[in-house]
């Protein structure tokens, strides 16, 4: 399926992408931004103690969560390492990448950064800054238990809404995505659907509702359980 995106203008000044046939933006209206620090920074990787730390993100997108998770690295002194894996079925091209205006959003040098996540090779490591690595796979998001990558202490479930993609939001992926975590991983997302709270509970997951960023009542995060 082509996807046809154009770029759009969120609350907080920050960019998105939005696809006209399934009338879906990236990120939220109420500011790209904004979300992607609140959901997977302030309920995700602040919530995360080890030293080192590897990430699983559903989808890649835009990159914008790796860019606050390397901005919040940078700030961060407890953060010794990140490794950083990503799927995504459907990559934004260089041009729609050099589109949004996230370079500008952030201090330091990070337009360089924005290019190299989006123009470094699929399937292969890629140290972008010092001690973070980067590993994207570009496939299906079911393919994810074929997929040779360490157990995520961390996971970004960042998938398109159950609006336009209620599969996603079922028990079989979630179900793969338990498969890649570690005991006492977290898992953090900004829907808070009570079929995907219960479906969490159901694979073993003890579920926090918490409140959501600007324009959201409630998200939900996810710790799994030791067995």
């Amino acid at each position: 399926m082509a996807l046809h995106r154009e770029i759009r203008t969120t609350a907080d000044g920050s960019s998105t992408l939005h696809i006209n046939e399934l009338n879906e933006n990236y990120h939220s209206g109420h500011g790209a931004l904004q979300e992607a620090r609140h959901v997977f920074i302030e309920n995700g990787l602040k919530l995360t103690v080890q030293e080192e730390i590897n990430i699983l993100e559903l989808g890649f997108g835009t990159g914008l969560n790796f860019l606050v998770t390397a901005e919040e690295f940078l700030q961060n002194e407890g953060i010794r390492k990140i490794n950083y894996f990503s799927l995504e079925k459907y990559p934004v091209t260089i041009e729609e990448a050099q589109s949004l205006n996230y370079h500008q959003l952030f201090q330091g040098d990070f337009e360089e950064t924005f290019y190299k996540i989006h123009a470094c090779d699929w399937e292969e490591t890629v140290e972008i800054l010092p001690e973070i690595n980067l590993k994207k796979f570009q496939c299906d998001f079911f393919n994810l238990e074929n997929l040779d990558i360490p157990l995520a202490d961390l996971v970004y479930f960042d998938c398109f809404g159950a609006r336009v993609q209620p599969d996603l939001w079922e028990t079989p992926l979630l179900k793969m995505v338990r498969g890649k975590m570690r005991p006492g991983g977290l898992f953090t997302t900004y829907a808070s659907k009570g079929s995907l709270q219960r479906n969490l509970r159901s694979l073993g997951f003890e579920v926090q509702k918490r409140p959501g960023p600007p324009g959201k009542r409630e998200m939900c995060t996810a710790r799994l359980l030791d067995e």
